[in-house]
């Protein structure tokens, strides 16, 4: 049998995981593969019990609406419950057992190591896991306010205790401050999700703002940034960054990067 990885959430027609994995695969000459598997809720622990014996099952990466969830059936020997809180990759240990990690909050940080965002006051779209993940780096990197836009704002506003931050939580509708940074962590404006309609006026002329949709890759959100010629960060980067991680973990090779060009275009094509 041919070891295998794979992606799990519900929807998960839309994921291109199999496609930057297949492209790491192929390169290397590994002989694996990378699949997308529809999970629903209630199937979860159903799923996590099937591939737990399954040798040849190398682990898979988390999408919604999983990845709070899934750290109650897999063990967390690095305390990502108490940290982040959410995983997105489960692999399999050097001993068999199973493994939850989160490789989102690396792989979304990734591009904005070139700016400075110590003391920045940055604005953030969603309270879900993804959105866990980039407060957990955010933090990390010393920014100032936070305010989060979250149809529970009360929601929001526990995440800014659990990850130290201060600022504000707020409905979506509230108008957005005048931030270094502005992150889209949710799933508005992803293809078969509503419409994210955001006043980007209040928004500094070197402001950064960042998607992590790439469910269409060009967002309304990042068409109306470049129509202010802010700069931008697509939803590629931090697929990409956190795929890399997630694909060590589970092939035990680390992938061409240096090919990352190459993959953007098959990703886009």
């Amino acid at each position: 049998m041919t070891m295998f990885a794979e992606v799990i959430g519900d929807p998960i027609a839309h994921s291109k995981s199999p496609m930057i994995h297949g492209f790491w695969l192929e390169a290397l000459g590994l002989n694996a593969e990378y699949r997308k598997t529809l999970v629903t809720a209630d199937g979860l622990a159903a799923y996590f019990a099937a591939r737990r014996d399954d040798p040849d099952w190398r682990g898979c990466n988390i999408t919604v609406p999983h990845k709070v969830a899934a750290l109650d059936h897999v063990p967390d020997p690095g305390g990502v419950r108490m940290t982040i809180g959410a995983i997105n990759t489960v692999f399999r240990g050097e001993d068999g057992a199973l493994i939850g990690t989160n490789t989102d909050a690396a792989g979304f940080y990734a591009p904005l190591a070139e700016f400075d965002l110590e003391g920045a006051p940055v604005a953030v779209v969603g309270a879900g896991g993804a959105a866990r993940a980039v407060l957990f780096a955010l933090a990390r990197a010393g920014v100032s306010r936070v305010t989060i836009l979250n149809r529970s704002p009360l929601k929001a506003m526990g995440l800014l205790s659990t990850f130290g931050l201060k600022g504000d939580a707020v409905p979506l509708d509230a108008p957005i401050p005048p931030v270094a940074l502005l992150v889209n962590a949710s799933s508005l404006g992803m293809a078969g999700q509503p419409p994210l309609d955001l006043d980007l006026s209040n928004l500094p002329d070197d402001a950064v703002v960042y998607d992590a949709v790439y469910a269409p890759l060009e967002t309304g959100l990042l068409a109306a940034a470049r129509a202010r010629e802010l700069e931008t960060v697509d939803g590629l980067e931090m697929l990409i960054g956190q795929a890399a991680l997630a694909f060590e973990l589970f092939f035990g090779a680390a992938p061409p990067r240096e090919r990352d060009g190459e993959l953007r275009a098959l990703l886009t094509s």
